[in-house]
């Protein structure tokens, strides 16, 4: 389906626009905001624009809402506020204003924090020690009885928000009758934008204090706690599962066993032994002859890993250190940990990922455990990493899946 002749805007768009099923966007307004775009010209300007108005039009409408009768107004219109913002994060470093970014991640926060708020029990909030900063997260309840029911713990990927783990998880648990736990790890949402605390390549010291946190309620079955990880989740939600044995099941959508090796060889080729040799190729042979679209793209991939790229980024300039992010995403490889995991693990192979190809599969004959491998493809319209189109059927397989292996009532 193609929204915008360019790839990368026609793949995020798609996002916003599968996201309406699951009510965290409407399709009126992504094309409406798609059509603007195209008749003003694509670029990222027009873009980040386009889609921070329809954020801010949709916050304002929101507090509007403001009657007894109108809970549920309110909340969704801050929910597809939070889902137009982070569709104009993810470009606003190759805008005019780059340094706008932390005040776009925070407009999205505002929109989700008060969606969490007015949802029916509200999300209850905490936040974990974590790299001297505090680790927030959202407790999603279907009421507030002490039933002990099955959770998911919900892991984002490099540059999504929370507002995707609604779309991708949190929903589909709350209809099943599930708790849901959304967070914000290092080098994501709070922790990236405002903390500026980067990606670790161990994530079971992310999630380990998560499963603490909830073997303590007496809402939460401890025997049935799931991780599931989305985009570079499927790879951080397996090396979690591979050093955390209290979690009953592990998601991993797509699977992915070196996020590395999603960058082109050209990139990959600039990492030396050498970190001195490495940034002196960097600076002085590659970054001279990058376009500005090529230096906008780099920089959004290589701000999850190091603060400093991000901190050059929103001042419109090139990181110099290519050795030090470089070197977190080579330590994201698992394929030496993935034979640890041993409960009950969904592998999910996304057709034509353009980022992971080939990847689910590898994870799958690595997993020492249980395990199954399903594929989401074009037959069902679930083509592409992460199925942008399709969340409700990704949705339905996974927690399909989850409910037969826990075996939940």
């Amino acid at each position: 389906m193609q929204l915008f002749d360019n790839p990368a805007f026609n793949f995020q768009a798609l996002f916003a626009l599968g996201g309406a099923g699951q009510r965290s966007t409407d399709v009126g307004e992504v094309l409406t905001a798609v059509n603007t775009i195209n008749d003003r010209g694509l670029s990222n300007q027009t873009f980040t624009e386009t889609f921070t108005d329809w954020g801010d039009r949709l916050a304002s409408m929101a507090k509007k809402a403001s009657g007894d009768g109108e809970k549920e107004t309110r909340r969704f219109r801050s929910l597809r506020s939070a889902a137009y913002y982070e569709q104009a994060l993810y470009f606003v470093l190759g805008s005019d204003s780059p340094g706008d970014e932390r005040d776009v991640y925070q407009k999205g926060r505002d929109g989700w924090d008060d969606f969490a708020a007015h949802c029916s029990p509200p999300a209850e909030t905490a936040t974990l020690p974590y790299a001297g900063k505090r680790m927030p997260l959202w407790f999603f309840r279907p009421d507030t009885s002490a039933t002990r029911r099955p959770t998911i713990i919900l892991t984002n990927g490099s540059d999504g928000q929370n507002v995707d783990m609604w779309t991708y998880g949190v929903s589909a648990a709350l209809d099943r009758g599930w708790n849901a736990l959304v967070y914000d790890g290092p080098g994501q949402g709070q922790l990236l934008f405002v903390d500026e605390v980067p990606m670790t390549t161990r994530w079971e010291t992310v999630v380990t204090p998560l499963v603490d946190w909830l073997v303590r309620r007496k809402d939460v079955d401890p025997k049935r706690i799931a991780l599931s990880g989305l985009s570079l989740g499927g790879d951080l939600a397996p090396r979690a599962a591979a050093f955390e044995p209290r979690l009953a099941a592990v998601v991993a959508s797509p699977g992915c066993v070196a996020p590395w090796s999603a960058f082109p060889g050209e990139i990959r080729k600039i990492l030396t032994p050498s970190k001195e040799e490495t940034n002196e190729i960097w600076n002085k042979e590659v970054v001279p002859e990058l376009p500005k679209e090529d230096r906008f793209t780099l920089s959004k991939r290589f701000e999850p890993y190091d603060a400093a790229v991000m901190t050059a980024a929103r001042r419109g300039k090139m990181f110099t250190d290519f050795y030090t992010p470089a070197r977190v995403l080579v330590g994201l490889d698992i394929s030496k940990v993935a034979g640890r995991i041993t409960m009950p693990a969904l592998v999910v192979n996304f057709q034509d990922d353009q980022f992971f190809p080939g990847q689910a599969q590898k994870l799958y004959d690595l997993v020492g455990g249980p395990k199954d491998l399903v594929d989401m493809d074009r037959t069902q319209g679930a083509q592409l990493h992460c199925s942008p189109m399709a969340p409700q059927y990704y949705n339905e397989v996974v927690f399909d899946w989850l409910t037969e292996t826990l075996k939940v009532d």
